[in-house]
C-alpha cells in the first residue's frame, strides 16, 4: 500500500512539473507560428467558378 501511495505522489509531482513547463512554454512564445504568415499568400488559391471551368475546358479543346 505504501508503494502505491508513493507512486501516486511521484506521478502527481511529475505531471505538475510537465504542466508548469507547458504553461511556461506557451507564455514565452514557444508555440507561436512565425513561418506560416509569411508564406500564406503563396498558397492562397482562388476558387474557380463553374463558368470559368467550362470556358477553360472549351478553350483547351479547340
Amino acid at each position: 500500500m505504501e508503494a502505491i501511495l508513493f507512486l501516486i505522489i511521484i506521478g502527481v509531482i511529475v505531471a505538475g512539473g510537465f504542466l508548469v513547463a507547458f504553461i511556461w512554454a506557451v507564455r514565452s512564445g514557444q508555440y507561436d507560428d512565425d513561418y506560416s504568415p509569411s508564406v500564406r499568400m503563396l498558397f492562397d488559391n482562388k476558387i474557380r467558378s463553374k463558368d470559368e471551368n467550362e470556358i477553360s475546358e472549351s478553350n483547351n479543346n479547340n
